[in-house]
């Protein structure tokens, strides 16, 4: 007979007399209790992190006994070492001006040879290229290590051959923000790049069909929080805004509309009626279209819904 495994932390979701999914883990005891019902659930949990404490994050760099994890934003996925900018020693004592230019000479060598064939060239110039796309455009890490793993693969798959490595980069970075529910529109990537919106949109969709990517097409729901947020429109005007375009999806009035447009209009109508007015062109502005597309979606939302708005 096989040993039944000893249940988890993890694999506990619930509470097995009441039911409830508040479920605390008290450290000091090594107790899985309830919160609700008061439940001890399990007496013999250890705990896996680590016996020191750390009160900041130098005290935890010089007392953890393991590495940084692997990083695929960077070309060796982080695992070679890197001679430190600052001038001191490992007992954090400064280097003698005379030995400073021995330094430089060693952090020189060294970034050669983490590059040792053009493969990896291409790879640490594509990564670089994202990496400075993704921070001007303020995209989470998460966002760009899934990029960059996009880009693995497409170099893996030979897709790169006879296209320009910055459109590939972007195309990769729109796939992600798309798989992530990070929505950004072609031309928020093209402008924070060198290439044409056409030009990202074409590889995008040949790297997307190569890779057999399942992507969802955008909703206008997916922008609301980001133009609100940047509008400095109260949680009210967003939720009153998702609910104009929840009643517009059941609808079918949002089908085969620009997702930004639909969300522009949404939120200036919400805006109007939670007596929080923004004016067409300063939405336009956020959402990147024009104030002649934010009034046919106007248009037709108060038409549709019902909507009686008091000017």
């Amino acid at each position: 007979m096989q040993k039944k495994k000893k249940p988890t932390v993890e694999t506990i979701e619930v509470c097995p007399e009441c039911g409830s999914k508040n479920l605390r883990m008290d450290y000091d005891r090594g107790e899985l209790i309830c919160e609700d019902c008061g439940l001890v659930i399990d007496d013999t949990f250890i705990d896996e992190g680590p016996e020191w404490r750390s009160f900041d994050s130098s005290q935890a760099e010089k007392r953890a006994r393991t590495g940084a994890p692997m990083n695929y934003a960077i070309h060796d996925k982080g695992l070679s070492t890197e001679i430190s900018w600052r001038n001191t020693d490992s007992y954090g004592n400064a280097i003698p001006s005379k030995n400073r230019a021995q330094m430089y000479r060693l952090r020189r060598w060294q970034k050669r040879i983490r590059i040792s064939n053009a493969a990896e060239r291409n790879l640490a110039y594509a990564l670089g290229e994202l990496e400075r796309i993704a921070a001007s455009m303020g995209l989470p890490r998460n966002v760009r290590e899934n990029a960059a793993m996009l880009y693995r693969k497409a170099v893996e798959g030979n897709l790169i051959r006879g296209r320009s490595i910055e459109a590939v980069v972007a195309a990769t970075l729109y796939a992600s923000c798309r798989q992530l529910n990070v929505p950004r529109t072609l031309d928020e990537i093209a402008a924070a790049t060198r290439v044409g919106k056409k030009d990202i949109g074409r590889t995008y969709r040949f790297i997307s069909s190569s890779l057999q990517l399942r992507l969802m097409p955008t909703r206008p729901q997916d922008y609301v929080s980001r133009f609100c947020s940047e509008l400095k429109l109260s949680g009210k005007v967003q939720m009153e805004t998702m609910r104009i375009l929840d009643e517009a999806a059941h609808k079918e009035l949002t089908s085969g509309r620009g997702p930004t447009g639909v969300a522009a209009a949404a939120i200036y109508i919400a805006s109007i009626t939670m007596n929080e007015r923004r004016t067409q062109r300063e939405v336009a502005d956020v959402a990147g279209v024009t104030e002649v597309t934010i009034r046919n979606r106007y248009k037709e939302l108060i038409k549709n819904l019902g909507i009686s708005i008091d000017y």
